[in-house]
């Protein structure tokens, strides 16, 4: 795919309209091919010889102008894009800082000085470091200009947002290198974190910035998604955010950041199966998404309504779980892709349990990209799982043909990572998926019933639910029990519903 056409891709079908809007306008002359180059390069299909498309002859180098040409304006319209969508307080302190220096320049210095007392207000209200730097910056090399000025205050506090500055580059150097230890066989998680908090000289203690905390939260959160590891990091997780909500009463301020951090709290609790818990989490999220005139209500009702769904499925209101999902309204939360695609996996996921396949393979049809399209958005270990949801359910629908092009499928493509990131279980899963398929016989010997119990068996009590939920599959083929009930009761959760599920 095309650096181009691979651009096209992140614009949603609105921005791509947009784009088309701002060609028209710019064109000068009426024969230029930049729309239908961008039009062409819109599609899924994988073209050739675009130059004889477009001029109806060879001309490769009227057509890599014209491509370089595109490329400049798609770069230019995304970052334009972008800048429109800055923080506005954060343009607004900017604005103020280079209004102040054009009255310096002017020598209107009573009035530079009061430009940069409010653009000084506005960024530390929002911890905004990098232009709180260039605001001390530029009263310090003015400061014999106003004989009033504190100047030992002001040194205090640029030398004062050094450290913050600092802080945040410690944040950056931390997360960094955790990602490149992650590549690493049997990667020790707590280790790591704490290892790399004193290396970087990050303490989690009542000094930290609740935007430190969010980042350092943020950078766990990823660790234990990608291991699937969740129950190492809950203790680290939990004392993090008393230590820091007990100090810092700036909820409303950082709310984004707060609401990010419940939800991590709600999400780990659930995926160690510690459900209460998690409800609770998630209650306090929901009720803290009504402040500031629900303005992050659109942002995190999503994900909330995702976590949601899944707590009920797990805990055995699925009925009233799929009447969520169903009735959700995915076109009003289109930009927001990642949750949107985990709903519908979890879509997938309940019908399947409600052996409502016919309706679980239409849902899944919906996932029309490629694979690699899916994982540069939603990761690796989001990819396979849905790669396995789809074997299965195939193999309920008795789609015998499909059945075999996909499970070769998923060894030739995902073999090689699943061990690199010693993922074992999952080669084991689709060994013994492999054999209840093609000799289906065999799932009553004592061997394939040894080998189930064995991938089952739980050696923490805090086994990956949705590991369970796969392993518990296959073993509800050899008892010949219901799927969602031996789902159930693997994970400790009492059977509450009726038997007609």
């Amino acid at each position: 795919m095309s650096t181009i056409k691979r651009i096209i891709t992140t614009l949603s079908r609105e921005e791509q309209q947009e784009f088309v809007r701002i060609l028209r306008r710019r064109n000068k002359r009426r024969d230029t091919k930049n729309i239908k180059l961008f039009q062409l390069l819109s599609t899924s299909e994988e073209l050739t010889s675009l130059d004889i498309l477009l001029y109806g002859k060879p001309a490769k180098g009227a057509y890599h102008a014209l491509c370089k040409r595109l490329h400049d304006a798609l770069i230019d319209f995304v970052a334009t894009k972008n800048f429109d969508g800055e923080s506005s307080e954060e343009m607004d302190a900017l604005k103020l800082v280079l209004a102040s220096r054009i009255f310096f320049q002017q020598k209107e210095v009573a009035i530079a000085f009061k430009t940069l007392a409010k653009a000084e207000l506005i960024a530390v209200k929002h911890s905004f470091f990098s232009i709180l730097n260039e605001i001390y910056n530029t009263q310090l090399a003015h400061a014999h200009l106003k004989g009033t000025l504190e100047l030992e205050e002001v040194i205090e506090k640029y030398q004062s947002n050094k450290l913050n500055i600092q802080n945040e580059e410690n944040l950056n150097l931390f997360y960094a290198t955790i990602q490149a230890e992650l590549n690493q066989r049997n990667p020790q998680v707590i280790d790591i974190i704490n290892r790399n908090l004193v290396k970087f000289n990050i303490s989690i203690n009542t000094n930290l910035s609740y935007d430190s905390l969010f980042k350092i939260l943020q950078i766990t959160n990823e660790i234990a998604h990608i291991t699937r590891n969740y129950y190492p990091i809950l203790s680290f997780v939990k004392s993090a955010f008393q230590k820091i909500e007990i100090t810092d009463k700036t909820q409303n301020k950082f709310l984004n950041e707060h609401l990010q951090i419940l939800y991590y709290l709600s999400n780990t609790n659930f995926r160690i199966r510690n459900f209460k818990e998690s409800q609770s989490y998630l209650e306090t999220m929901h009720a803290f998404m009504s402040l500031n005139a629900k303005k992050y209500t659109a942002i995190f009702y999503p994900q909330y309504e995702l976590l949601r769904s899944l707590i009920l499925i797990y805990t055995g209101d699925i009925d009233t779980s799929i009447k969520n999902l169903e009735t959700f309204d995915f076109k009003k939360y289109k930009s927001n892709v990642v949750y949107s695609l985990d709903l519908k996996l979890t879509l997938v996921l309940a019908l399947f349990f409600k052996k409502r396949f016919k309706d679980a393979f239409q849902i899944y049809r919906d996932f029309y990209h490629s694979d690699k399209w899916y994982i540069e958005k939603m990761g690796y270990v989001w990819v396979i799982q849905k790669k396995l949801i789809e074997i299965v359910l195939l193999i309920e629908l008795d789609y015998l043909d499909l059945v075999e092009s996909r499970i070769n499928g998923f060894r030739k493509k995902y073999r090689a990572h699943i061990i690199k990131h010693n993922e074992l279980k999952i080669l084991e899963f689709l060994k013994l998926i492999s054999i209840y398929f093609y000799e289906k016989d065999s799932i009553y010997s004592n061997d394939f019933k040894i080998r189930v119990d064995s991938l089952l068996k739980v050696n923490e009590d805090y086994e990956d639910i949705f590991a369970l939920s796969f392993q518990s599959w296959i073993k509800a083929k050899t008892e010949n029990t219901d799927f969602y009930k031996t789902c159930l009761n693997y994970i400790n959760i009492p059977y509450k519903i009726s038997e007609t599920i």
